[in-house]
């Protein structure tokens, strides 16, 4: 069957129509077609038009738009891209957090322990002591600003003092006591500096007489030191003061008149007013010796049972 077109006019052609803008169009008036009167439309012939295929409409109006280039994201090396910070490891179990809190606390005990060594081995002498250690001698004697201690005639060992000078040394079974002139008292064995003892208000007198008289050993371990002022007895075992005997008010001792009478110790006393009998004092390991006295034993603590268990004063029994 054919198809009539009554003058239907194609849309041009969208690639020679140029591109007009939306507003060009709505303001441009429509374009007047012919008019042609009803008897020529009436009396002109049907066009026959032949069987074509049907062809794809275009779009009315369809406007070309310039191809353009589509946009490429440039490539980002993984370096620049953000990283995501790491997971955190997880905790230990808490079993093992006391185990190394005590690892912990042992190096630090260790380290101080270090320390303190080296600060003990930095540290200076006290008293100046210079010791150069040796085996015990039997003989010591004083020479110079040295204390010096022999084995016949073979140097054991040396001791002495900086800024300091010997007085009187007293050797003992194997060991030495000296007094020195700033009024101390030392015992020495050629390994160690066993023991420093002071004496009271003694330094200027040393000085004055020197040291004669001064270190008298009494019984038992017990080493007398006789001052003007006074007569201290200390152990010779650690230097532990056991008694101590002053002078009676207006006298004073003199060290280089004391003799020895069997265990006994006769120290001069000489008073300015007073009878001779009161000038002689006799000291032994316990004391003063007087009738009736029950003095403290002087042996070390735990050694045994002292000489004399009974310490009770004899004119207070008691009740």
């Amino acid at each position: 069957m054919a198809v009539l077109h009554y003058g239907r006019t194609e849309p041009p052609d969208t690639e020679a129509c140029p591109a007009q803008p939306a507003t060009a169009r709505r303001d441009q008036p429509p374009t007047a077609l012919p008019e042609q009167s009803p008897t020529a439309r009436r009396d002109q012939p049907p066009t026959v038009l032949s069987e074509q295929p049907p062809t794809a409409r275009p779009e009315p109006y369809a406007t070309a738009r310039p191809k353009q280039p589509r946009a490429t994201v440039p490539e980002q090396s993984s370096a620049a891209l953000p990283q995501r910070p790491p997971t955190a490891l997880p905790a230990a179990p808490p079993a093992r957090r006391p185990l190394k809190r005590l690892l912990a606390l042992a190096v630090v005990l260790l380290l101080a322990a270090v320390l303190l060594s080296v600060a003990h081995q930095i540290r200076p002498a006290p008293y100046g002591d210079r010791l150069t250690p040796g085996p015990p001698a039997h003989t010591a004697r004083a020479r110079g600003d040295v204390v010096e201690a022999y084995d016949g005639r073979t140097l054991r060992w040396r001791y002495a003092r900086v800024g300091r000078r010997p007085l009187s040394v007293l050797p003992a079974r194997g060991h030495a006591f000296t007094v020195w002139d700033d009024g101390l008292v030392t015992d020495t064995d050629g390994r160690s500096v066993r023991w420093h003892r002071a004496l009271p208000a003694a330094a200027g007198w040393l000085r004055t007489r020197g040291g004669a008289g001064v270190l008298r050993p009494l019984g038992r371990g017990i080493l007398a030191i006789v001052t003007p002022a006074r007569i201290a007895a200390y152990r010779t075992a650690d230097g532990d003061l056991r008694w101590v005997l002053p002078a009676r008010a207006g006298c004073a001792f003199r060290p280089e008149r004391a003799v020895r009478h069997g265990p006994a110790l006769l120290v001069a006393q000489p008073c300015a007013h007073g009878a001779w009998t009161a000038q002689l004092v006799a000291v032994d390991d316990l004391g003063g010796i007087a009738p009736h006295r029950t003095p403290l034993g002087n042996e070390r603590p735990g050694a045994g049972r002292p000489e004399h268990p009974r310490t009770e004063k004899a004119l207070a029994p008691p009740r």
